[in-house]
């Protein structure tokens, strides 16, 4: 990827039950609302009360899917899936919704984050003649599903979290019904909508509002919400221990225009950078963003102290995900053409710099050798979250931790390695002011996990990333 030195996230998820509309096209452009999410691959799965039907495929939902293989998609249902997958597991027998035959017909399957226990699930399931042909725990969770469907499907589910252990966003296909279930510590987003008389799931908001769908509430954490002919029906899984939504879909992931948890994440982040002013305020001539998660917060910074907001970086959206970069020099060159500074605008200024966080330090320190050859007499950078020092195993791409630069350099240290002039992140009070005080994850910033994490921190007996 070109823009290797971000957090990233593992996939969005989809699903509507609308006997009376085209389930697939709406499906499709809901995942094409949630692509931000996952560029690896793409797939959906219809149910026409009898059968399921799948198409997936490696690559974006443009790429994926074309008007005739939406078209030959009939049913009255769908679920939907974009993925991103780490390094060794881009696979299409990996692509999502995985679709199987069981005893009670057929069900199929789309998720999104993380389970801490998925190998230790998988060996007892491989003890008792369990067969897997993926490398994803997604496949854990729908054999364990499958092994416990002696009642309702609802029932089975329950049975399921309860041996479960990490992040999860499900949506479960049936010939008859759609589920949609929460972690029961909310870590990864889903939300209701509703469509005319209709229902369905989305990861985040942003997919309703693509299909004129409105939001109704999200999930509630350990929730088991389906949705059939007779409309929305919910039961309660497992206890919530306590709330841990993830921080970073606020900071990073999530599209702004998306509202998770009753908390606009464009507002999260202006009010981050009103925090970043409140902790760092600068004597500077210009405050600029780096495109596009960085602009909120710079918004809400260079309101707070009456500085002037510019567009110092053109970010060329024409870029392709693919583009090959195989040496270091070649990598160097695509920042450059993803990002271009505007000399008109940065010219004998003081800059400051706003930017959701720094991964590896590997970008920021291009981005600010970049504006100072622009002319920018100053390049202050400002995080508009606290340092990255742990890894992240609830569905989120995070570098080894060796490769966070926060973990082997002090502030400072970072600051000359990047060429700042000045380098501040935000505080984890200040980010929690920002986030309203609600509970959620921080354990990348601070190593409080809310779930139990693998002992040796990341070595798992198969590939468990790539939702």
């Amino acid at each position: 990827m070109i823009w290797d030195d971000k957090l990233n996230e593992e996939c969005g998820i989809f699903g509507i039950y609308s006997p009376e509309l085209d389930v697939a096209r709406l499906t499709y452009y809901g995942l094409y609302a949630l692509q931000h999410r996952g560029q690896e691959s793409a797939g959906i799965a219809v149910s026409d009360g009898l059968s399921i039907s799948v198409y997936k495929g490696m690559g974006l939902v443009s790429e994926v899917f074309s008007d005739e293989s939406v078209t030959a998609l009939k049913g009255k249902m769908a679920i939907g899936h974009v993925r991103y997958s780490t390094t060794g597991s881009s696979l299409v027998a990996n692509a999502q919704p995985l679709v199987v035959h069981y005893q009670n017909g057929m069900m199929a399957l789309a998720h999104n984050g993380n389970l801490t226990n998925a190998a230790e699930l998988r060996g007892e399931l491989g003890k008792d003649g369990a067969v897997f042909q993926t490398t994803v725990d997604s496949e854990v969770i729908i054999n364990l599903i499958a092994r416990y469907c002696r009642g309702t499907l609802e029932d089975a589910v329950t049975k399921t979290m309860i041996d479960l252990r990490g992040a999860y966003a499900l949506v479960i296909l049936a010939e008859d019904k759609l589920i949609g279930v929460r972690d029961p510590y909310g870590i990864r987003p889903l939300c209701i909508g509703q469509l005319g008389e209709r229902y369905l799931f989305a990861s985040e908001s942003c997919a309703l509002d693509g299909i004129g769908a409105k939001l109704i509430r999200d999930v509630e954490p350990g929730e088991i919400v389906t949705i059939d002919e007779n409309g929305v029906h919910s039961r309660q899984g497992p206890a919530s221990p306590q709330r841990a939504g993830c921080a970073f879909e606020y900071i990073y992931f999530a599209r702004p225009d998306s509202t998770i948890d009753q908390l606009n994440v464009s507002e999260a982040r202006r009010k981050m950078g009103i925090e970043l002013a409140r902790e760092r305020p600068l004597d500077a001539d210009i405050v600029i963003p780096v495109p596009d998660s960085g602009k909120a917060a710079a918004l809400g910074y260079a309101h707070a102290l009456g500085i002037p907001f510019e567009e110092g970086l053109v970010k060329n959206r024409y870029i392709g995900r693919t583009f090959i970069q195989p040496t270091q020099e070649l990598r160097e060159i695509a920042v450059r053409l993803k990002l271009n500074a505007n000399a008109s605008v940065l010219q004998g200024k003081r800059v400051v710099m706003v930017d959701d966080s720094i991964v590896r330090g590997t970008t920021s320190s291009k981005l600010v050798e970049m504006l100072r050859h622009a002319g920018a007499q100053e390049v202050h950078l400002l995080i508009s979250s606290p340092p990255v020092l742990y890894p992240c195993f609830y569905g989120i791409d995070t570098a080894e931790r060796e490769k966070l630069i926060a973990t082997r350099l002090e502030i400072e240290g970072i600051r000359q390695y990047v060429g700042a002039d000045s380098l501040h992140y935000l505080s984890s009070e200040g980010l929690m002011r920002a986030l309203g005080n609600e509970p959620v994850c921080l354990a990348c910033f601070n190593g409080d996990y809310p779930i139990a994490v693998p002992q040796e921190q990341g070595k798992y007996d198969f590939e468990q990333k790539g939702r």
